[in-house]
């Protein structure tokens, strides 16, 4: 199952988000939510193992295809794969939920940030931009993400795709905003949270897990079309001419 097989059984990973988790949690900063995050990005981006990066999913999904009809295909394949993640772990409810919860931290949202990041690449955005990559994150926290992309300067994405120069954004801003997202994000999966409910309960939990992560993922999709919307066609030969400069 390619993510949901290497992740379960990364044990550096799933110790990681352990640990992000109890960060959120405590709000005690020891760098596990950055570097949960940076997890994130970079598998879910660039990929790994089996699991293929967001470029190889965007041009698998244009093949013969329009771009939103490959927006489309995109948002359905990893909605499959986010339902399969919460049924797993939701199967053995409360008791088992405490250990199978970190690996599902982890599932979904490497799944939701190669969605993201291949919506934005068949839509003509340079993804190995770092205000891009950072512009990706932002979305796993839906209607957040906005604020949060405001609290280092940076607005709509509007002329980002044309640029013939990758801005690069200063460290600490870049730091303070993956902490921000993965706050946010990790919580939303904590014990304690409403959308946990479901899966705790024996038996059913399995089947209320998939439909929780499906609807989760569902609401990151609308978030990543609105964060990168499609492009004019001057504006994509202008974005593609600056991608083959940088």
């Amino acid at each position: 199952m390619g993510v949901l097989s290497f992740l379960r059984t990364d044990k550096t990973a799933t110790d990681d988000a352990k640990k992000a988790m109890k960060e959120a949690r405590t709000g005690k900063d020891a760098g596990a939510l950055e570097s949960l995050v940076n997890t994130f990005r970079d598998i879910g981006i660039d990929g790994k193992a089996t699991f293929a990066s967001a470029k190889t999913v965007a041009k698998r999904a244009k093949r013969r295809r329009s771009t939103e009809r490959a927006v489309k295909k995109i948002i359905a394949s990893h909605r499959r794969r986010a339902t399969v993640g919460g049924f797993v772990t939701g199967l053995g409810g409360a008791i088992t939920l405490p250990v199978m919860l970190p690996a599902n931290v982890l599932e979904f949202y490497v799944i939701a940030t190669r969605m993201t990041a291949a919506i934005a690449s068949v839509r003509g955005y340079d993804i190995n931009d770092q205000e891009i990559r950072t512009r990706i994150l932002a979305a796993l926290v839906g209607e957040e993400s906005g604020d949060l992309l405001g609290s280092i300067g940076l607005g709509p994405v509007a002329g980002a795709a044309s640029r013939q120069v990758a801005k690069r954004l200063p460290q600490s801003d870049v730091s303070r905003i993956t902490k921000a997202i993965g706050a946010r994000a990790v919580r939303r999966f904590s014990l304690r949270s409403a959308r946990l409910f479901g899966k705790a309960i024996p038996g059913a939990g399995g089947v209320l897990g998939a439909w929780a992560d499906r609807r989760a993922l569902k609401k990151i999709a609308q978030t990543a079309k609105a964060t990168f919307p499609p492009l004019s066609r001057k504006e994509l030969k202008a974005a593609a001419k600056a991608q083959k400069k940088r």
